[in-house]
């Protein structure tokens, strides 16, 4: 498959379209905190997480300058944990993978990511793109964490 995704920074003009798949329900049930979130806190959430590049990078993701998914960094210690979504629309095309594999290569640091553990498809990308099971995330075990190592090809 041709790489097709381009990523650019994410602004307030992109609030609506995150807000609509941070809502949707298969993102809903992905995500660490299930709730629906509302637009105002979204607004206020958005704000602060691009008035802070130190602790959290946020992208869009676009095929042909159509807006298809979303990927994130926060900062954790020395490492940035990355987590990603995509538009209902545009699932099951690849997409995923193509946007982390180019994500990963912004950074020379380690990185991560905590996965649930029922969520295979965001398995699958996390290990296409070099990301290797390190631990499960708690002690229930319904996340796992990923990790990959600076400057490694995917």
């Amino acid at each position: 498959m041709t790489d097709r995704v381009s990523l650019r920074p994410a602004n307030m003009k992109d609030a609506e379209k995150l807000f609509i798949w941070r809502n949707d329900p298969e993102t809903r049930h992905a995500s660490h905190n299930t709730d629906e979130v509302v637009l105002e806190s979204h607004y206020t959430w958005l704000k602060a997480s691009l008035s802070n590049p130190e602790k959290r990078l946020l992208w869009i993701a676009e095929v042909d300058g159509i807006a298809v998914g979303s990927c994130r960094a926060d900062r954790l210690g020395n490492a940035w944990e990355l987590s990603w979504t995509i538009a209902p629309e545009a699932r099951g095309k690849g997409l995923a993978h193509q946007m982390l594999s180019k994500l990963v290569r912004y950074f020379d640091e380690p990185l991560l990511a905590e996965v649930k553990a029922d969520n295979i498809a965001s398995i699958k990308v996390a290990e296409g793109s070099g990301f290797v099971l390190k631990r499960n995330g708690n002690k229930d075990g319904n996340t796992l964490i990923y990790s990959r190592k600076p400057n490694e090809k995917s």
